[in-house]
């Protein structure tokens, strides 16, 4: 019956598209059936980028409100849709950019490195922004002379600080999915599957990180389980990624490291609120353009890295 289901609403939503010229984005981490019915899946700043480059009218963002911002930022001539407008991250509110600026005021010679999981306010009072997936040139390319303050997230903070051979003034933020594995959760995945090669994300703990084989953002464990000769992983991140990692992978086996590993603001988008979102053309996300301004500034920085 939900199969049923899925299949007319999917029809109606790629009709709706078409229509209103949109693109839809899905993070790995969505419901199965919204990254079926997605233009592109992958990481929130990958799909903003991608969404830059076409020639659509209207952004439908199947993520969290940070990254329909940071689509708004790169795409400001384009609407930008959140289907479910109370789909928050609770690491990114972490920070605010009240905050942050009370904070450099401590450490007034420190580089504001900012984790692309945190509101535009906070991009546009950093200097440069990373993902998970380029923290660590982006902190090597900070002159050795200068210390460096990491938001939001510690976890990432610390395990960038370590690859990177640089001392951090760490934010106490964190990821409130990735931060619930613990380093006996491991151990009792690997009790269980002794053959799989475990793959955790940076966001994670760092006594769980150690236990782990290999450490990627999230196209990066899919990127690498394509290509490894393993046949068996653990996967220590959102469980919304098995999907895509079950696709391309079907002759692998893919085990969850933690029942834990579940979003619950990244599983609030379903298909009836992205079909909702076409219809009215509603919940849009805007960024003013002196926030926008600025937050892109730090965006650009991080891009020229290579």
């Amino acid at each position: 019956m939900a199969e049923q289901v899925f299949a007319e609403l999917s029809t109606e939503i790629l009709d709706l598209k078409k229509k209103s010229n949109a693109v839809i984005l899905a993070h790995l981490y969505q419901r199965p059936e919204v990254q079926d019915i997605a233009d592109f899946t992958g990481d929130s700043l990958g799909l903003a980028q991608q969404a830059a480059e076409t020639d659509a009218d209207v952004i439908v963002f199947c993520g969290v409100h940070f990254m329909a911002e940071t689509a708004f930022i790169l795409s400001p001539d384009k609407k930008v849709l959140l289907p479910e407008v109370n789909a928050g991250c609770p690491m990114a509110d972490m920070v605010t950019a009240d905050a942050l600026r009370e904070k450099k005021k401590e450490y007034p010679d420190a580089v504001v490195v900012c984790y692309v999981n945190s509101s535009a306010e906070v991009k546009a009072e950093s200097d440069i922004c990373c993902t998970s997936a380029n923290a660590v040139k982006v902190v090597q390319s900070v002159p050795t002379d200068k210390r460096i303050m990491f938001v939001p997230d510690r976890n990432l903070g610390h395990y960038v600080g370590l690859k990177a051979g640089r001392e951090i003034i760490y934010w106490e933020g964190y990821c409130n999915t990735h931060d619930k594995m613990t380093a006996e959760d491991i151990r009792k995945a690997k009790k269980a599957h002794p053959k799989a090669e475990v793959l955790v994300h940076p966001e994670c703990r760092p006594e769980v990180v150690v236990l782990a084989d290999q450490v990627f953002s999230t196209s990066g464990m899919i990127k690498y389980a394509a290509e490894s000769k393993a046949q068996e992983f653990i996967i220590g991140t959102e469980m919304g990624i098995l999907h895509q990692l079950h696709q391309k992978c079907p002759d692998k086996e893919f085990y969850l490291a933690s029942k834990k590993l579940v979003c619950p603001n990244m599983k609030s988008t379903n298909l009836e609120k992205v079909k909702w979102a076409l219809e009215e053309m509603q919940p849009r996300v805007m960024v003013p353009d002196a926030i926008r301004e600025k937050a892109v500034g730090a965006v650009e920085k991080m891009l020229v890295i290579r």
